[in-house]
């Protein structure tokens, strides 16, 4: 019986392999820190309250009547002129105040020493204000994320996003070329993985498998961040050829009106009250206030739903003018967009898996994991064919410039990402302990939280070219140097419980859903990669010392 297949002519598959090859050489390395910081951005938010030291937050929202709230935010308008310009309420529990705004410029790069001053009333009614420099741990992640870490400004963005969606678009091209690749074995081999057969067909097979089930999620992620790094290329050739001299995005056209005075701006319950008619059913996260003394001030309503796809990556958005109530934008409503909003917010919201809650959330953490495995197999499959192919035509020799730059590389990017993120995850956790066990070593006030960002973001390039230079140093020995990477990466990750455990012995903290969580995941993970290694040593028997025999 004829075995189920969709025949492909010679010279396409010859093209779209090459095309698929050498696409995904150039682009693998750059969306593996995407991809791997991707999942980690599912969980930013807990992981910053994970690894920021105990401090005392002030008095929430949540615990102050309507009549206070609007007091709190009508105070700070009035005695804090910076905040006319940029003011965030929060409104929900997990804000370390309910008030909150910053002076200076504003910056696409990580500001280490950068301040926020935030606000609130005591249970006497009295304000209180302080400066606080957050901690960067997230800003860290969600920027690897976008950029891959690579430095510099272009334009109005950092050089890493563009280098990104260069990567993305390259990517699309690869997966294209990849499914066409697999159309002729799709039926045939489709969910098999054959670890019996040879090292390189396993890693094939499970290369292909992740692949293939996740392609939507692949092809999604990939325009999308073509259009987030080229987004003011689009944005400007719209407006110039299809909305011409009307304003994009729901705005109001024309000549602005005379600048406002803060004077005339109505009491904040009053603004609540207009936000809470204009969006039944939202819960309302946060309310940010901007250029009130302009002539285009504007309130951004963060509206929380686990319903819709929202347009942001973890809400949908209402934009009003804060002195009229009058509703400027309500294209980013979830559920309430035009047909171009909708879509975009779909496929935005595909992107950051802003729907569906926790669940969602977990999903989109292991699929972002499975798509860096994908860029790291598929680097590894390139070396190991590239390998053979020169050896047939060189039987003599038994190395490649080619191949041993390239599996440095893979090993080197790869694992020295994983390995990176960790440590500054260790350095973020540790600094809070060194905080509570001696004032001496850290000062909990914006200088002393300032130098934690500047350790944490150090120590991920530290050991970030650190685990480059050691893949470098033994290219000449692959097995080994995979083996001695995996376990020094897992060491790395284990040092994220251990830092857990050290402040429960020490009395600083007490056990959590969110640490468990943290550090289970950290467990599970060096566990996985330690496991790996131990496969990989019981492998090195092969006289070639082949990559995929040894990661």
């Amino acid at each position: 019986m004829a075995k189920a297949g969709i025949k492909v002519r010679g010279e396409w598959l010859k093209m779209y392999k090459t095309l698929h090859t050498w696409v995904g050489i150039c682009s693998g390395l750059l969306l593996f820190v995407g991809f791997f910081a991707g999942a980690l951005t599912m969980f930013e938010e807990p992981l910053q309250r994970w690894a920021n030291p105990p401090q005392d937050n002030l008095r929430p929202a949540s615990e102050m009547a309507a009549a206070e709230l609007g007091q709190l935010v009508d105070t700070v308008l009035q005695q804090h002129p910076a905040a006319r310009k940029d003011m965030t309420v929060h409104l929900q529990d997990g804000s370390p105040a309910p008030v909150v705004w910053h002076e200076g410029p504003f910056s696409r790069d990580i500001d280490l020493q950068a301040s926020e001053f935030q606000a609130s009333l005591d249970a006497q009614g009295q304000l209180q204000v302080r400066q606080y420099v957050p901690g960067q741990l997230a800003e860290l992640i969600d920027q690897l994320h976008r950029s891959a870490g690579i430095p510099g400004d272009v334009g109005h963005d950092v050089l890493g996003v563009y280098l990104m969606g260069v990567a993305a678009f390259l990517y699309s091209l690869a997966l294209v070329s990849g499914l066409v690749l697999v159309l002729p074995a799709i039926v045939r081999d489709f969910l098999v993985l054959r670890p019996e057969k040879s090292n390189k067909r396993f890693w094939l097979d499970a290369h292909n498998l992740i692949g293939i089930t996740s392609l939507p999620f692949h092809l999604v992620i990939a325009l999308t961040v073509v259009v987030f790094a080229f987004h003011d290329v689009f944005y400007d050739s719209m407006a110039e050829l299809v909305y011409g001299e009307q304003p994009m995005f729901g705005g109001r056209g024309g000549a602005p009106a005379s600048s406002y005075s803060i004077e005339a701006l109505p009491p904040f319950n009053e603004i609540l009250q207009g936000i809470e008619a204009e969006a039944p059913g939202f819960g309302i996260k946060s309310v940010d206030l901007f250029n009130l003394e302009s002539a285009r001030p504007a309130a951004r309503v963060a509206l929380s739903t686990d319903d819709f796809v929202t347009r942001g990556a973890r809400e949908g958005y209402l934009v009003l003018n804060p002195y009229t109530g009058e509703v400027t934008n309500r294209n980013i409503v979830p559920g309430q967009e035009d047909v171009w909003s909708g879509l975009v917010a779909t496929f935005f919201g595909i992107h950051f898996g802003s729907f569906g809650g926790l669940t969602m959330k977990w999903l989109y953490f292991l699929l972002g994991i499975s798509g860096a495995f994908v860029f790291y197999s598929g680097n590894l499959l390139w070396t190991e064919s590239r390998r053979k192919k020169l050896q047939q035509a060189q039987p003599h020799r038994r190395r490649f410039h080619s191949v041993t730059v390239m599996r440095a590389l893979t090993n080197g990017v790869c694992l020295g990402v994983i390995a990176a993120v960790a440590a500054a995850m260790v350095v973020a956790k540790s600094a809070g302990l060194f905080a509570a066990v001696s004032s001496e070593l850290l000062s909990t006030g914006s200088v002393g939280q300032g130098a934690v960002n500047q350790w944490l973001v150090t120590t991920y390039y530290v050991v970030f070219l650190g685990w480059l230079l050691w893949a470098w140093l033994r290219r000449m020995s692959p097995a080994r140097n995979a083996i001695e990477m995996l376990v020094a990466t897992a060491l790395v990750i284990w040092l994220i419980p251990a830092c857990g455990l050290l402040w429960l012995l020490l009395g600083h903290t007490q056990m959590s859903m969110l640490s468990l969580a943290v550090e289970m995941t950290a467990l599970v993970g060096g566990a996985g990669l330690m496991f790996w290694a131990q496969v990989l040593r019981r492998k090195q028997v092969d006289a070639a010392d082949t990559v995929l025999a040894a990661g």
